[in-house]
């Protein structure tokens, strides 16, 4: 059996065991064109700021990146066929659309894309004109306004904006958050099926799941088909990133507004966690990656990764996760920090002294519901049952910040979290978890490592980074999911 074959082999057993690889390597994407080698050293600090539920049709319209090139659609395709118009709307609405496992399927349409209207909303309580009423007929084909996100076209414009960045879960956030850390969301690392939904069997699943979750608590789980079938305790145990950087004694630190959080992935990876009494009948993560990576936001401290870079405390890779408030989630009328937070962490870095060896990584978790028109490409397409049964989840924004970034630059290459992992991998010298990161790229075609280091132009934003050093409200843990 040549290389070749025995790779994608491989890849079809990762598959099985609940594990989504990229086309790299097995008859798919040219997702290594322009590959350009990391030089040892070069990138000294990564960071990834992971906000919440947009896609590049809702959050991205913008006429400078459009102009160069950036796949960007101002319509959309309904069930009926009929092509409609993309509508404005603000960044902050007071409803939420439905994006789990089954609206991924609905919306997909075995790639037609035509399906999102058939989704269903909710709407928060005490919210106004909700549904809303018409225009839009269709509430999911809407754009956010410019003026509610200019940091962000300022970002990308300035830098490298990824128009295929996808997903690499067909879901919501809790699984999506694990892929991020850890290229999967396996329930273990033999299991032949892997977490594909946020937690559903309590009142408040949104900040009160993980390893630390009620027994009633459960997470429906899919196989590699895409069938959903089997329940379980929301609590996994696989191989992460960060086991690697604790084997090379490469520093990290995971930001996170609360412990519960179906964003807070280490809750749901119980050696991260380390519960303090077996699941489901533990109540708090003690475990040392925990007590010594994991950073809660207090009142006291409210924006703990400013404060490190200020101190000259940034570790070699930090996840930073939002607040509800500044997370870009919709279903809350007060939900438009996210620019303005993104952008003071990026001001922060670009204005101090690690900047000349930092990459910024700012991405979202999930579509959220809202429509895009590019559907997502086979894993493996090698005639297979496995290769013809499964897709990325669908496209979420990619901005590349770095003075070895390419400047106004626009990726056009398939990109998933594993992308995001392998970067990392490549910078210090790690091994491929054998997840996700194994046939991803590693985000180069964005770089030019012999480039004249960018010089930094702040970030203009509504609020700066006085703001959330010194926002004394009680910590808002996600809308929902």
């Amino acid at each position: 059996m040549g290389r070749a074959a025995l790779l994608c082999l491989i890849a079809l057993v990762f598959i099985s065991t609940g594990i989504l690889l990229s086309t790299n390597g097995c008859g798919g994407s040219p997702s290594q064109t322009g590959h350009t080698t990391l030089p040892p050293g070069k990138i000294q600090h990564i960071v990834i700021i992971f906000q919440e539920n947009r896609t590049p049709d809702n959050l991205f319209q913008d006429p400078v990146l459009i102009s160069a090139g950036a796949d960007i659609a101002n319509s959309g395709v309904i069930s009926t066929g009929e092509t409609v118009q993309l509508a404005p709307t603000s960044l902050a609405i007071g409803f939420d659309l439905d994006h789990a496992h089954k609206a991924f399927l609905t919306m997909y349409d075995s790639g037609k894309m035509d399906g999102d209207n058939l989704n269903p909303l909710s709407c928060v309580q005490g919210a106004t004109n909700c549904p809303p009423p018409n225009p839009p007929p269709n509430p999911q084909y809407q754009y956010v306004n410019a003026a509610d996100v200019q940091p962000y076209y300022q970002m990308a414009e300035q830098y490298t904006f990824g128009d295929r960045m996808f997903q690499t879960n067909e879901g919501p956030s809790f699984p999506a958050h694990q892929f991020i850390i850890s290229g999967t969301s396996a329930p273990t690392a033999t299991s032949t099926s892997f977490v594909a939904e946020n937690a559903a069997g309590t009142n408040d699943p949104g900040d009160d799941t993980g390893c630390t979750a009620p027994p009633a608590e459960f997470v429906f789980t899919v196989n590699a088909n895409g069938t959903e079938t089997t329940k379980m305790y929301p609590c996994t145990d696989h191989p992460t990133l960060t086991d690697e950087l604790d084997a090379k004694s490469v520093t990290w630190k995971y930001y996170t507004p609360t412990a519960g959080s179906l964003w807070t992935s280490p809750n749901a990876i119980q050696h991260m966690c380390g519960p303090n009494a077996t699941p489901p009948n533990a109540t708090a993560c003690v475990g040392s990656d925990w007590v010594n990576h994991v950073v809660l936001y207090t009142t006291q401290n409210p924006a703990p990764i400013l404060t490190d870079i200020s101190n000259n405390q940034l570790p070699a890779v930090s996840w930073v996760i939002p607040s509800g408030t500044n997370s870009d989630h919709a279903g809350s009328t007060a939900n438009t920090g996210g620019p303005s937070w993104v952008a003071s962490i990026v001001n922060a870095i670009g204005n101090s002294s690690y900047w000349a060896n930092t990459a910024i990584i700012v991405t979202w978790d999930d579509w959220g519901g809202w429509y895009d028109h590019v559907p997502p490409p086979k894993v493996i397409d090698d005639g297979t049952s496995w290769g013809s049964g499964y897709v990325y989840g669908f496209r979420v924004p990619l901005i590349v910040m770095s003075p070895y970034a390419k400047p106004a630059y626009i990726s056009h290459v398939n990109h998933d979290f594993g992308s995001v992992l392998n970067l990392i991998e490549e910078a210090f010298g790690l091994s491929s978890l054998g997840y996700a990161d194994a046939y991803a790229d590693d985000l180069s075609d964005c770089f030019n490592y012999n480039q004249a280091p960018l010089t930094f132009k702040t970030i203009s934003a509504p609020l700066g980074s006085s703001h959330f050093l010194n926002d004394r409200r009680p910590v808002t843990p996600p809308d929902d999911d």
